[in-house]
């Protein structure tokens, strides 16, 4: 397993680097020595932030954390990863994906479900084509933080959702 690390309006320091590595060296046991975990520390006023990125056969399993600490948003890194890999064995049993990212104790260990998926509601409604700036206005009118809807100049399906500072994304479909 390869950890790439690198730094945003901060220095990587050798203790953080110690740090990460300790840490998320710690999800060893899950991948193959070839597997590349990329991680970013940044500091924004006083928000210290660790994006952890592991790209696996068509599938992206990430968490970003954010604290006041450093160090604490390392610990926090971790743990989500190790509850996001749990889950996703499960999808690779199910549906007998390639695994060839992860050792085979990994896949073969049985884990509980903690958290098992459920669909617990399912909406329908009609798709009107809409501008997404009318649609961001929609959103906040019905109080959500996502919208979607069809889009009036591509006539395809997105989705507009709340970023923080007030700001808003678009999801479109690839060409």
């Amino acid at each position: 397993m390869k950890i790439i690390i690198s730094g945003k309006n901060i220095e990587v320091t050798e203790s953080l680097k110690t740090a990460v590595e300790d840490k998320i060296g710690k999800l060893e046991r899950y991948f193959t020595p070839e597997t590349e975990i990329q991680v970013t520390l940044s500091v924004e006023k006083d928000r210290q932030k660790i994006e952890v990125t592991i790209p696996v056969k068509g599938n992206i399993i990430r968490s970003e954390q954010v604290s006041s600490d450093m160090y604490v948003s390392i610990d926090l890194v971790e743990e989500v990863i190790e509850r996001q890999l749990k889950k996703y064995k499960k999808k690779l049993v199910d549906q007998k994906q390639a695994s060839s990212f992860f050792k085979q104790e990994y896949i073969e260990k049985d884990y509980m479900d903690e958290e098992e998926i459920k669909i617990i509601r399912t909406k329908k409604f009609d798709i009107k084509p809409m501008y997404p700036e009318d649609a961001c206005i929609q959103m906040e009118l019905l109080g959500h933080n996502f919208y979607v809807f069809c889009n009036a100049e591509t006539d395809q399906v997105n989705v507009v959702y709340k970023r923080k500072g007030n700001t808003y994304g678009l999801i479109e479909p690839e060409e």
